[in-house]
C-alpha cells in the first residue's frame, strides 16, 4: 500500500503596515529631526533665544578668557655720567585663588613646606580670603624660586611677572634717590619727587587660560605699556662714594649722633655729592629707623652759628660802614649787651675784619652788627637765599628761618650776625656759600644734571665777595679753620660750632659742629658744607671735626674734576704772616 506524508502547506498570506501606522511614524522621526535643527540652529544661529549662542559663547569666555596688565618697566635713575642709580629687575610674585586652593586641602602642607610657612598660617589667610578669587602668597620672588613652586602643580596657584625695584649703591645714594613700595611706587627722595616722570604707564592683553588657570594662548594686546623716563641726577658717583667714607668716618671716629655732607659746582648750582649718616640699605629696608630715613641735608634745619659771620661782613661792607681793614677793639674779650654777656675764647685785643672772621670774634661781630641797622645784614641774608626753600623739588624740603622783627632788640641784632635766633638747611647754606664763590651772583640748585647753562641772577657786587674770600683765606691759614687745608689747592672757608636747643633752651655738653667753604679759593669750582651733630664734647669745635672732611673731599673732588693742582703755601708760612701784615690798621671800631 503506497502511502505518501505531505509536508504542510506555508501561509503565504502577506504581511501589511497599516498605512496610518507608516506616516505617524515619519511624522514622529520627522518632527524629532526637524526639533533637532531647529536646537541645534537655537544654539548657534539665532542670536535673541534664551541660552543661545551669545549666551553660550559668553560663558564659555568667561570661563577661558582673561584679561592681564602689563606692568610698566619703571624708568632708570643714573648720576650724571650714566652710572645707575635704580633699575627695575623682573620679579615673579604667587598667588592663588582660594575658592580652588580650598578644594585641594590635601596639597595645603606641600605649598606651606615650599612657602617656608607653618599649615596653620596658610590655613589662616584662606579662611580670610576664602570668598574672593585673588590673594597673594609671596611677592617678588626671584624667577627661579617661583617656578620651583609652580613645578608642584598645586591648584588655584598661579603666578605673575612684576619689577622690583634694586640700588646698585646701597646706602651711598639712598637718601637722595629714594626707594619705591611693593607695588614699585616712588615712597622717598627722587623716587617720589618724580614718580609720574618714572612710572610710565601699564598695558593689557587678552590671554586664553585653561581650566586650571594655565596661559594657553595670548589672543591680542589691548594696550601696550608705555615704560617710564630715566632720570639723570647732578650727582657724580665717584664723588658721591668719597663723601659717604669721609662723613661716615667723622661721625664715627667723633661719637657724633649724625652728619651730613653737600658739595655744590659753583659754575652751574648742581649737587655733586649730597651724604647723610645714619644711613640705610634701601635693598634691605628691615634695619631701617625712622631717622635714619631723612635726607638730613634738605629737610633739616639747624643753627649755622658762626658760619654766617662771613655773610654779615659783606654785608656791612656793601654798606659802606665798614672797609676790609677796618679795625675792631675786642679788648677785654667779652662785651655786655643788654643782660647777655657776649665772650670770645681769649682777648684777643685789635682786630682787623679778616681776623675778625679768623678767630671767629663773637665780640668784633657784635660791635660790627650793633653799627648796623638790622635790615642790612637780614637783607643780605635773604638774597643769598637763607630762610627760601632752594627750589629743587625735594619732598619735604626745608625753607628755615629767617627772623623778621619789627623792633629789633640789641641782643637780636648781634646774634643775627653770628648765626644764632636763626636756622637753615645745609643746602641752603651751601647755596649762600656758592654766590660767594661765584663773584656774586646767584644760580638755582639743581639735583638734575644740567645741560645749558642755568639762569643767574648778580645779588651782590664782585669785588665784595672777592674781598670776602681773601677773608676766607686767611681763616684757612691763621684761624679757625687750619684743618680744611687741602695739600694740592687753596682753600676759603668758615667754621661754626653752635649749642643744640633743648627743652630748656641751649644746652652745654650738646654741639652742632660745621665747615663751610670754597676750593681752589682763587677760582672756586666747588663749595662744600660739612656738619657734624652731637660729637664727643671733648672734640666738638667745628675746625676739628668739620674741618678735616672738607680738606679730604675737597683735594680728591678737585682731582676727579681734573683741576689742576695749585702751589699752596706751607703752613709753617702760613701760620706766620709778616710783622706789617700783623698790624692793625684802617678805621678803628671801639
Amino acid at each position: 500500500m503506497n502511502s505518501s506524508v505531505n509536508p504542510p502547506i506555508a501561509d503565504t498570506k502577506t504581511l501589511k503596515v497599516a498605512r496610518w501606522r507608516f506616516y505617524s511614524v515619519a511624522l514622529v522621526m520627522t518632527a524629532a529631526t526637524l526639533a533637532l535643527i531647529w536646537h541645534v540652529a537655537s544654539l548657534q544661529v539665532l542670536p535673541d533665544t534664551d541660552k543661545g549662542y551669545e549666551f553660550l559663547q559668553n560663558q564659555g569666555q568667561s570661563r577661558t578668557l582673561r584679561t592681564e596688565s602689563i606692568t610698566a618697566y619703571r624708568g632708570v635713575i643714573t648720576d650724571r655720567n650714566g652710572e645707575p642709580l635704580a633699575v627695575s629687575t623682573p620679579v615673579a610674585s604667587l598667588w592663588a585663588n582660594p575658592k580652588v586652593l580650598l578644594q585641594a586641602p590635601q596639597r595645603w602642607a606641600e605649598l606651606s613646606q615650599a612657602l617656608g610657612w607653618n599649615k596653620a598660617e596658610l590655613e589662616s589667610r584662606l579662611a580670610r580670603y576664602s570668598s574672593r578669587e585673588f590673594m597673594y602668597l609671596q611677592r617678588h620672588l626671584p624667577p627661579q624660586a617661583a617656578e620651583t613652586i609652580l613645578a608642584l602643580d598645586i591648584p588655584g596657584v598661579y603666578s605673575q611677572t612684576e619689577y622690583r625695584r634694586y640700588y646698585p649703591a646701597g646706602d651711598v645714594t639712598a637718601h637722595l634717590v629714594g626707594m619705591t613700595d611693593i607695588d614699585d611706587r616712588g615712597q622717598e627722595g627722587m623716587e617720589l619727587a618724580y614718580d609720574a616722570w618714572l612710572s610710565g604707564e601699564n598695558g593689557a592683553k587678552e590671554v586664553l587660560k585653561d581650566l586650571h588657570g594655565r596661559t594657553v594662548k595670548e589672543l591680542q594686546l589691548i594696550k601696550a605699556a608705555r615704560s617710564g623716563q630715566g632720570l639723570t641726577l647732578s650727582i657724580d658717583l665717584r664723588l658721591q662714594y668719597l663723601a659717604h667714607r669721609e662723613l661716615k668716618n667723622a661721625v664715627e671716629q667723633s661719637g657724633a649722633l649724625a652728619g651730613s655732607l653737600v658739595i655744590l659746582d659753583v659754575v652751574t648750582g648742581e649737587v655733586l655729592a649730597m651724604a647723610n649718616q645714619p644711613s640705610y640699605n634701601p635693598n634691605d629696608r628691615n634695619n631701617a629707623k625712622g631717622s635714619a630715613l631723612r635726607n638730613r641735608a634738605i629737610t633739616d634745619v639747624y643753627e649755622p652759628g658762626s658760619t654766617m659771620k662771613p655773610i654779615a661782613v659783606m654785608a656791612a661792607l656793601e654798606s659802606g660802614k665798614f672797609k676790609p681793614n677796618d679795625v675792631i677793639n675786642t679788648s677785654p674779650g667779652y662785651i655786655q649787651v643788654g643782660s647777655k654777656t657776649l665772650k670770645d675764647l681769649h682777648n684777643y685785643g685789635p682786630l682787623d675784619l679778616s681776623m675778625v672772621i679768623a678767630k671767629s670774634s663773637q665780640v668784633g661781630m657784635t660791635k660790627l652788627a650793633l653799627e648796623l641797622e638790622p635790615h642790612i645784614i637780614r637783607d643780605m641774608y635773604a638774597r643769598l637765599g637763607i630762610g627760601q626753600t632752594t627750589g629743587t623739588g625735594f619732598p619735604g624740603e626745608g625753607s628755615g628761618l629767617l627772623p623778621a622783627h619789627a623792633r629789633w632788640r640789641p641782643i637780636q641784632r648781634a646774634t643775627l650776625a653770628y648765626g644764632y635766633g636763626m636756622n637753615v638747611t645745609v643746602l641752603q647754606l651751601a647755596q649762600a656759600y656758592s654766590v660767594i664763590a661765584s663773584g656774586g651772583v646767584k644760580r638755582p640748585v639743581s639735583l638734575l644734571r644740567v645741560d645749558n647753562e642755568p639762569a643767574a641772577e648778580r645779588v651782590v657786587a664782585e669785588h665784595y665777595t672777592q674781598d670776602i674770600i681773601t677773608m676766607l683765606k686767611r681763616a684757612a691759614t691763621e684761624g679757625t679753620a687750619t684743618r680744611a687745608r687741602a695739600i694740592s689747592y687753596t682753600v676759603a672757608g668758615k667754621t661754626g660750632t653752635v649749642h643744640k636747643v633743648g627743652a630748656h633752651g641751649y644746652e652745654e655738653k650738646r654741639y652742632m659742629s660745621s665747615f663751610a667753604g670754597m676750593a681752589p679759593a682763587d677760582n672756586p669750582r666747588i663749595v662744600a658744607v660739612v656738619v657734624i651733630d652731637e660729637p664727643d664734647a671733648t672734640q666738638y669745635f667745628g675746625g676739628l671735626v668739620a674741618a678735616p672732611v672738607f680738606s679730604k673731599v675737597a683735594e680728591g673732588a678737585l682731582r676727579m674734576m681734573q683741576i689742576p693742582p695749585q702751589p699752596v703755601v706751607p703752613p709753617n708760612m702760613a701760620a706766620q704772616p709778616k710783622k706789617e701784615e700783623r698790624k692793625p690798621q684802617g678805621r678803628p671800631v671801639t
